[in-house]
């Protein structure tokens, strides 16, 4: 059953005297019990999606339905579903941790005892306790980010929406908030995400959806967008005392294979083959060369990224989008301090 409704979703600001397009006819759906993820550089339109989501935003037009609340119509009926967690989070440094649980209950109608037990499970369920007494300016980056978590899902809602949830903390606290979220999503919560790491959108998301320049440019699990993108690649070096007749022998036998979907040479060694299904291809490919006569040295199988993917459709690496994205004077710089 689907969650989330998005259909032909546009969204535009004014920066500069002129209109940019932040969202341009925008489709999606997410399931219930799906981990979604928002893969792209900034300014690809991310935040902008997620606060319309949110309900922080109105679209200029399209249609959005979550858990079957039109946006527009039961802005109030979305907001009871919908747990959100912005870039900055949403915490009050001068109160303490608890106090913070307890004010964001109360905001949702909570009162008196259920109000106390409900911030007690919360903080039991992303393991707070212990800071549950100290004062929000007192905790590190990885702390105060379980903290917005928490303030997220005060209210029970079935979906949580996070903007970069992971942005600027260290390693170990990265780790710890990944394991926060699959152990939410285990427990039954809807989540979407957004994103410009690729390891994070391997890690957590069972969908990804690219988006670039206010459109999503593809869809799917991490590991059926990268191998129908890219395939896998198997690196072959040959003897060190093969001649160029020799490798281009090798690169004339293999590019018969049917497996194989094409063959480059990389340097006066190495050849790269893009193939399908790697693990089947790499002892095939080593019989056939053997057979042959031709001496290998070294074969390896390299899998492919969400990066590939991300090449693949816009002809750039998602890194490099990302560097563009953060360069000064750019509108993805505006739209990553307000939109």
């Amino acid at each position: 059953m689907s969650l989330i409704s998005v259909s032909n979703l546009w969204k535009s600001y004014r920066w500069r005297g002129r209109s940019v397009e932040a969202l341009r006819g925008l489709s999606l759906s997410v399931s219930e019990g799906e981990c979604f993820g928002l893969l792209g550089p900034n300014g690809a339109g991310k935040t902008t999606l997620l606060r319309i989501l949110a309900t922080l935003l109105p679209p200029d037009r399209g249609n959005v339905a979550i858990a079957g609340a039109d946006l527009r119509r039961h802005p109030e009926r979305v907001r009871r579903t919908v747990g959100y967690v912005g870039q900055q989070g949403g915490t009050d440094i001068q109160a303490t941790v608890f106090q913070d649980l307890l004010l964001q209950a109360h905001l949702y109608g909570l009162r008196g005892q259920a109000a106390w037990r409900r911030v007690s499970e919360v903080l039991e369920q992303l393991e707070l306790n212990d800071l549950a007494g100290r004062p929000v300016s007192s905790l590190s980056g990885g702390q105060r980010r379980r903290l917005d978590l928490a303030l997220g899902l005060v209210h029970r809602p079935p979906l949580l929406l996070l903007d970069e949830p992971s942005l600027g903390l260290d390693p170990v606290s990265r780790r710890q908030l990944w394991d926060c979220l699959s152990g939410l999503r285990a427990q039954g919560a809807t989540i979407v995400l957004t994103t410009h790491y690729l390891d994070e959108a391997d890690q957590l998301c069972t969908r990804v959806a690219i988006i670039d320049k206010g459109s999503i440019i593809a869809d799917g699990s991490p590991a059926r967008l990268k191998q129908e993108s890219a395939g896998e690649t198997l690196i072959l070096t040959l003897a060190p005392s093969a001649s160029a007749s020799v490798r281009q022998q090798a690169s004339d036998l293999l590019g018969t294979c049917p497996f194989v979907r094409a063959v480059h040479q990389e340097d006066s060694e190495q050849l790269r083959l893009s193939v399908e299904h790697g693990e089947s291809a790499l002892p095939a490919v080593l019989r056939l060369l053997e057979e042959a006569g031709l001496t290998v040295s070294s074969l390896v199988l390299e899998r492919p990224s969400l990066d590939d993917v991300f090449y693949r459709y816009t002809g750039r690496s998602l890194k490099k989008a990302q560097a563009e994205a953060a360069s000064p004077g750019a509108w993805s710089a505006f739209a990553w301090k307000g939109r």
